[in-house]
């Protein structure tokens, strides 16, 4: 294999990262950072992952001076995460039909084998045409195992597995994909998957190994001013998963905020960071429901790097432009 040499885009790119605590938009990032690598944060005995997006360089998205295809990149992504106490990227993933994405993962991969570090897939659901999202989703994930789960990947045992059975993450779109002929191909690999399903209704839920939960306001929806930072949520979350048997996977989760303004598909959708304390209440708030005798299994937080959404704990990037609530915020905070 030749030697990756940095180009001079990577090492800007690290320089920025390197330097976050005078590029930095704001304060909530600097206190995610911090409130992980205590390691006194996070549920004790539970296992912490952090959603990846892969999507950066591609142009499709904003400019965050990085290419996600970049090697010297993403081992800096990978040993700062695991300063932070994370154990594996969760990388969304849209198969075969987003090419740069896909790429993306592999290369990831291969860093994460060299490192001692955990990827997994999500898969996101291709919508494009709903008569075949039942065999897209049979093909991408069959091409899944030849290339990054199955033990003829190049760098397999870099791949999340639990019990020694490999970890799929699901996002859900529209509920037009038949899972119960998906579960039925995927029992025939040498070594079955967990599907683990994001936390909402499916006529499949029985087929599904576990639930992840995901960003949301309470019932009324995201407020205006910021102020719903999902407790309500989280709680009926830990409330329903603790209380059914324990054959089912529960990953919880925790996120700093959340502010759509960037984002091309923006909702208008605003979650206050607080200057840090949703972060810190998300991650905190397993502890009312698992001890370290009978532990959360995963949290998932959510996200590393998606900073068109304002989730992103990772250190900062100058190039991400703050949103015009972060330019108001109080606490000067992203």
């Amino acid at each position: 294999m030749k030697a990756h040499k940095p180009t001079i885009r990577a090492t800007l790119a690290l320089a920025l990262i390197t330097l976050f605590a005078l590029n930095m938009a704001g304060c909530a990032q600097k206190n995610a950072g911090r409130l992980l690598q205590s390691g006194k944060n996070t549920p004790e005995g539970t296992t912490v992952l952090a959603v990846y997006e892969a999507w950066f360089g591609e142009g499709d998205h904003i400019d965050v001076g990085y290419s996600c295809h970049d090697k010297v990149v993403l081992a800096k992504q990978v040993e700062e995460a695991q300063n932070m106490g994370i154990t594996g990227f969760v990388v969304d993933w849209y198969g075969t039909s987003k090419p740069f994405i896909d790429t993306s993962f592999a290369e990831m991969q291969q860093v994460a084998a060299d490192k001692n570090f955990k990827v997994a897939l999500m898969y996101d659901e291709i919508e494009d045409d709903a008569s075949h999202m039942t065999e897209n989703a049979i093909s991408h994930l069959d091409y899944a195992y030849q290339n990054y789960i199955g033990p003829n990947a190049p760098s397999h045992s870099a791949y999340l597995t639990y019990e020694g059975r490999p970890m799929i993450f699901i996002w859900p779109r529209g509920g037009k994909t038949d899972w119960a002929r998906v579960r039925d191909h995927l029992n025939t690999w040498a070594k079955p998957p967990l599907l683990i399903y994001k936390d909402e209704p499916t006529k499949y839920a029985d087929l599904f190994d576990g639930r992840y939960a995901w960003i949301h306001a309470g019932k009324g929806g995201f407020k205006a001013d910021g102020s719903d930072w999902g407790e309500d949520y989280l709680q009926n979350f830990y409330t329903k998963m603790s209380a059914q048997d324990h054959n089912k996977i529960i990953v919880g989760a925790a996120w700093k905020g959340f502010d759509d303004s960037r984002a091309a598909w923006s909702e208008n959708r605003y979650m206050d960071n607080r200057c840090g304390k949703t972060f810190e209440d998300t991650l905190h708030l397993p502890r009312r429901y698992f001890s370290a005798s009978d532990p959360l299994p995963f949290l998932l937080i959510a996200t590393w790097n998606d900073h068109e959404e304002g989730t992103a704990i990772e250190r900062g990037i100058a190039k991400v432009p703050p949103s015009k609530r972060a330019q108001s915020s109080s606490c000067n905070g992203d």
